[in-house]
């Protein structure tokens, strides 16, 4: 209770001479100096919110308008055509002082007018999409214009929110598109009966209640700011009741190649302190908004900091505080409250470092039921003690000193990275604090890693502040020589603040029962982490193809060769074009590219696999493309849905669509800010990305980042509880190894394939077989198109063809 005791301001004792009143002066002043940083707070958001509130215009332009008013009206000549002298018949004043006040207020409704016509004019700019669907180097004069007066509205320098009130709704397509659309989708998914049935399950729910349903989403689409994203952030995530571990949250990783501290203290600090200073960036609104061009809805950062999910009965919510000055931390079974500011200024790094170390020499023993408390986030979602988990839930966000040591390194550097997945995606399923927005990892060794909640946002948003965090924590604030952060120790801090539990039998029971559930789920899951180096966008892009395209339809071969068949397949596309625009469907799986699969497989000419090729390329990003504009057909389905059951009526079409599942689930990690990583001079420090458990129980998580020009990161995830995931037989693995030979394609003298194996391999020993398919997939059509190709550079040498494949008993 000592800290307690330092907080107290003052004193008074109450004596018969009177009242002897003590004063903390130094407690005085700490108290002072933190309301001057509150008050400072409220005054930038204050002028945050009246700098974007007229954007695109700027506040000085009012006095701008008055003074041109003003001179008008001093040259006898009326520019309001009688608004003035109307306005002027109802002030109570002298001749003066009506002059005066009707001309300012006659100025601030002009401006206020002018201001919501830009407004309107860059909403209506910011509608047209048509760009996206133009050829590369072939801009039409339209485009050309619109950039131009794009650029002109935009001109001043943006706030993060500044865009918000001028980016258009979320449009809600016609039912007759979406249905053909899904129709075409499931095409090559389907037998000609199954095809049939399911074409005229869609017909009849046009002519009976998709109209009526449609009705209301479009009524919906009018009074709301987005038609999809209160429903989609309720249904999807909130009401969900599985554990939101594996299943939900996702995770980020570490550079690759480079661990800038071993000192598992300093680490700490310089990644809490670059977390605070982004956050400190976001709360003035200086991040930009702006894609290139395109401003993108900025919703989803306001919940960043200072969240917590917290279990309900029905549905959980998400709770945001304004501000916190704290974060929590998890070591060795106890929790800490840790201050990062003091008298209202950020502890510097050295300084949390030296907190941190605190807390990792604290020889204190957990509380009774206090080091496995973090399972009630991990298990099935239910209530909890609200009042014990106060100071975790207000924290800034959470962090777990980790006693691991985790990242490629040791003899098995591909067996550790993949353990170094599982550790964040799911820890010891108690040691990580599920619910909080995002949670930061720090491992003994010096790496770390983050763990995100995903109902308050999409993983580019988590990724933005990922990037930034290890770039500055890098580049910017650094290290000494002897591996500490660097500044000065104020040695008169408080020690972190001991968190302390009064935990009821039956609720350590429940912490038991929700712990048993995570680790039999964490236990299950399967992460194979994949680096690709032989090529990446650089020599994709020189043939002219989408490097995304590329991929998706690598991930077809390779699910294809992996299973014998197609599966629905689930790429997410942002749609932040759009105001609290969030994800839509890409459906990967289209007929041109299970037409070009069938056609590789079925060893048809190299020429006519080009072809199609080339058409499921176009196809894919034709599709992405329809879904970043609106244009999409799961989410428009998925609202359907929603009213049907509001109004209590049911769709076999729907309730068919929306049980269909995804056996292929996939993303790109976008790299958003390349500005702040010079790969030239810095070769080392390549990001890894993150993933995500599978969305299918026998199915497959993929999730790739494409870092440079010439690597490409893989994390791919499946259930070991599933035969068709898993490798469990020397037979399967056989079968893999053939994929690799694509003997088809290379001429024998031409290639050579390295294979270090061992004879057996026992039920948990799993070649992770869609990222083997991925590599397979890769080079066995990226040698089709690049080996007789004109372009000298992207000639396939033997190097290009040596793989290199190292197994072991301990990979997984």
């Amino acid at each position: 209770m000592a800290e307690a005791h330092q907080a107290v301001a003052f004193q008074f004792t109450i004596t018969p001479e009177g009242i002897d009143l003590q004063l903390s002066y130094q407690a005085l002043n700490q108290i002072y100096l933190s309301g001057v940083r509150s008050w400072k707070k409220r005054v930038s958001r204050m002028r945050n919110r009246v700098i974007k509130g007229v954007y695109p215009a700027s506040p000085s332009s009012w006095l701008f308008v008055v003074i041109a008013i003003l001179v008008t009206m001093y040259m006898r000549s009326d520019p309001s055509m009688g608004l003035i002298a109307k306005i002027q018949q109802h002030l109570p004043l002298s001749a003066q002082g009506q002059n005066i006040v009707s001309a300012l207020v006659f100025s601030t409704l002009l401006w206020l007018s002018l201001i919501l016509a830009l407004r309107l004019c860059l909403k209506l700019l910011l509608s047209y999409h048509q760009w996206m669907f133009e050829k590369h180097g072939q801009v039409s004069n339209t485009t050309k214009v619109w950039v131009t007066l794009v650029r002109l509205l935009s001109s001043r320098k943006p706030l993060l929110y500044s865009y918000q009130t001028s980016l258009p709704h979320l449009p809600v397509p016609a039912i007759r598109d979406t249905l053909d659309r899904y129709l075409e989708s499931v095409r090559p998914l389907l037998t000609d009966p199954e095809f049939k049935r399911m074409t005229e399950l869609a017909n009849e729910f046009e002519s009976s209640l998709g109209n009526r349903l449609q009705r209301y989403l479009k009524l919906k689409a009018l009074w709301a700011t987005n038609y999809v994203s209160d429903w989609w952030e309720e249904y999807i995530y909130l009401r969900g009741r599985s554990p939101i571990m594996v299943n939900s949250n996702y995770y980020g990783m570490d550079f690759l190649y480079v661990t800038p501290t071993p000192v598992q203290a300093a680490r700490a600090g310089n990644t809490i302190t670059a977390l605070l200073l982004y956050r400190r960036k976001l709360n003035r609104e200086e991040l930009n908004p702006v894609s290139t061009v395109i401003p993108l809805c900025a919703a989803q950062c306001e919940r960043m900091f200072n969240t917590t999910r917290t279990p309900g009965a029905d549905t959980d919510v998400l709770q945001h505080w304004q501000d916190s000055e704290f974060v929590a931390v998890y070591h060795n079974g106890r929790y800490f409250r840790l201050w990062v500011y003091r008298a209202g200024r950020l502890l510097s790094p050295r300084e949390i470092e030296y907190q941190i170390q605190r807390i990792l020499d604290d020889p204190s023993p957990p509380q009774a039921g206090e080091d496995k408390l973090g399972a009630l986030t991990a298990g099935d979602s239910s209530g909890g003690n609200k009042r014990s988990l106060d100071a975790i839930e207000r924290a800034a966000f959470f962090v777990t000193l980790d006693n691991e040591e985790q990242g490629m390194r040791g003899e098995d550097p591909a067996g550790n990275l993949d353990r170094y997945a599982k550790s964040l995606l799911h820890g010891k399923c108690y040691d990580r604090w599920f619910d909080k927005s995002f949670s930061i990892v720090i491992y003994k060794n010096g790496k770390n890693g983050l763990n995100a909640e995903h109902s308050w946002a999409d993983a580019p948003t988590v990724a933005h502040l990922w990037e930034f965090t290890l770039a500055t924590d890098a580049f910017h604030l650094g290290y000494t020589e002897d591996g500490h952060c660097k500044g000065e120790i104020d040695r008169s801090l408080p020690h972190p603040q001991r968190l302390t539990w009064d935990i009821p039998t039956e609720v350590q029971a429940q912490v038991s029962s929700s712990l048993a559930l995570a680790q039999a789920l964490a236990d299950d899951v399967d992460c194979h982490v994949f680096p690709f180096r032989e090529f990446g966008k650089g020599r994709i892009k020189k043939l002219r193809i989408s490097p995304d395209a590329f991929i998706q339809i690598g991930l077809q071969l390779a699910y294809y060769r992996d299973r014998g068949g197609f599966s629905l397949t689930y790429e997410a596309s942002m749609t932040r074009l759009f105001r609290e625009g969030r994800t839509e469907t890409v459906r990967s799986c289209s007929n041109e590219s299970c037409a070009f699969v069938k056609a590789l497989e079925g060893g048809e000419a190299e020429d006519h696999c080009r072809r199609l090729f080339r058409l499921a390329s176009e196809r894919h990003q034709n599709l992405y493309r329809m879904a970043m504009t609106g244009a999409g057909i799961d989410r428009h389905l998925f609202c359907l849905y929603v009213v049907s059951k509001y109004l209590g009526v049911d769709s076999p079409f729907l309730k068919e669509v929306l049980s269909e599942p995804w056996r292929l689930s996939t993303s790109q990690t976008p790299v958003q800010q390349m500005e702040l990583f010079d790969l030239k001079n810095n070769p080392d420090f390549i990001s890894l990305g993150g993933g995500f458990g599978p969305v299918a129980d026998d199915g497959y998580g993929v999730s790739y980042i494409i870092v440079g020009e010439d690597m490409i990161n893989f994390h791919v995830s499946s259930k070991y509880s599933c035969s068709e995931t898993v490798s469990k037989s020397t037979q399967k693995y056989s079968n893999w190894l053939s994929c690799l030979a694509f003997q088809e394609y290379v001429p024998p003298q031409s290639s050579s394939i390295h294979l270090d194996t061992t004879e057996h391999m026992t039920g948990r020993d799993k070649l992770p077989s869609a990222s083997l398919a991925v590599f397979s997939s890769l080079f066995t059509y990226s040698f089709i198109f690049l080996k007789k190709s004109s372009l000298s550079s992207l000639e396939i040498t033997k190097e290009h063809l040596e793989i290199s494949i190292r197994l072991s008993n301990s990979d997984l």
